[in-house]
């Protein structure tokens, strides 16, 4: 078959390489148009670029893929089918028309659930514990075609976003070959969705980051998980002297109470991911703990271990080091700004 690639960020790549490894021809890329700022590119060339560079793909990069002028553009490559990954922009009806067989899309979630820009963030910030990859016929709605492909793996515990999308790509490369060996062959058995299983995986924003201390314990360490690599996750130190100050979370533990705690009120039963149940009664956000390394912080249900900080303008740093230059002193709140 002939084929047009659309994609734009990382997460298609091995895709793209495996089709580069079959006997599909590939008419051109389509992808977002380089940054620029004074005439000058504002970042190096993407990866998808350069692989499309190294097997001399013509690249084409419209600021409106549904434009007119876009789609005859399309058309005039007689393309079979477009397969599309991560590109950034939905394609209306006429865009599909202008392949042969019209579109697949390669989503990283189990669809219907989690239909939009971020589903492995938004699956792992939801505490899933398993998710997938579904490459779908496409149609005009978002993430809304028949599934003709999905294979499904776990979540680890503390996986981050970064973490599972690597993965998640490498499993979608092998399922996009064997999507486009079954449409060659005529075998494809598409399976509509129930849209009332849907769900939806919006764009991140910053304002996602910020962390909401009334939430439980387990939540916020899968917020943490989920918005790595951006926006990252955030809170404020309330300082006693001084105003708030900004801080990124890094890596987080979860701490449950138990009914004991020595006379010393000694932090080594941190290390067991334990502390004095009665503590747990003060406000979220209190600080309960800033010694030997250990911040720990009362969450709606729980409590939080910070296992490494990035003040703001600074760079990331572990607990014991950011707590031998800051004086966090129990009681401490942690918040909005």
């Amino acid at each position: 078959m002939r084929l047009i690639l659309m994609g734009t960020g990382p997460f298609a790549v091995p895709a793209f390489e495996q089709i580069y490894a079959t006997p599909h021809g590939v008419a051109a890329l389509v992808t977002a148009p380089v940054r620029m700022h004074r005439g000058r590119a504002v970042e190096p060339p993407s990866p998808l670029r350069r692989l499309a560079g190294r097997h001399g793909t013509p690249i084409v990069d419209p600021e409106d893929i549904n434009a007119p002028e876009s789609q005859e553009q399309l058309r005039r490559y007689a393309a079979d089918l477009l397969v599309v990954c991560d590109y950034g922009q939905i394609l209306k009806r006429e865009t599909l028309a202008a392949a042969r067989l019209g579109g697949i899309n390669l989503h990283g979630s189990l669809l219907p659930k989690y239909r939009g820009a971020a589903p492995i963030n938004w699956a792992i910030y939801h505490g899933e514990t398993e998710t997938g990859v579904t490459v779908i016929h496409m149609t005009p709605q978002l993430d809304a075609g028949p599934s003709i492909a999905r294979a499904v793996t776990p979540i680890g515990p503390e996986e981050t976003a970064v973490e599972l999308e690597a993965r998640l790509a490498q499993l979608a490369a092998g399922l996009v070959r064997h999507s486009l060996e079954m449409l060659e062959a005529g075998r494809v058995e598409a399976l509509p969705q129930d849209p009332a299983l849907a769900s939806r995986a919006p764009r991140l924003k910053k304002t996602d980051g910020a962390i909401d201390w009334s939430r439980p314990a387990a939540a916020i360490k899968n917020q943490v998980r989920a918005l790595e690599p951006w926006p990252k996750t955030y809170t404020f130190w309330h300082r006693r002297e001084g105003p708030p100050l900004r801080l990124i979370l890094g890596p987080v533990r979860v701490v449950e109470p138990i009914a004991e705690w020595d006379a010393g009120g000694s932090i080594r039963h941190f290390v067991k991911g334990t502390i004095n149940r009665e503590l747990f009664a003060q406000p979220p956000g209190t600080v309960l703990t800033a010694a030997d390394g250990w911040l720990v912080i009362v969450a709606g249900q729980g409590a939080v271990a910070s296992l490494g900080l990035q003040p703001a303008g600074k760079r990331p740093m572990t607990s014991e080091e950011f707590l031998r230059g800051h004086p966090v002193q129990p009681g401490d709140r942690f918040g909005p700004e």
